[in-house]
């Protein structure tokens, strides 16, 4: 895989993760937190974030590497 194709999966990868994080916030910006949430909609998440996971055949070490960097390039909170 060439690196174009690399950039390309992880911004459709970081696209259906930010959509993830809508739906679980109810598509608001409320500031609510992921523990302020129902506890029902947490396993949806999960589910949600492993599903991405497989079909992009992701590592949890490459989700959480991705993470560490959207966090320290503050392009999430």
């Amino acid at each position: 895989m060439d690196e174009r194709e690399k950039l390309r999966k992880f911004r459709e990868l970081d696209d259906a993760f930010a959509q993830a994080l809508r739906d679980l916030d109810g598509g608001s910006r409320s500031g609510r937190s992921v523990e302020a949430e129902p506890e029902n909609t947490l396993p949806a998440f999960e589910e949600r974030l492993h599903s991405l996971m497989a079909e992009y055949e992701l590592s949890q070490s490459c989700v959480h590497e991705m993470l560490s960097t959207l966090l320290e390039y503050k392009r999430i909170r």
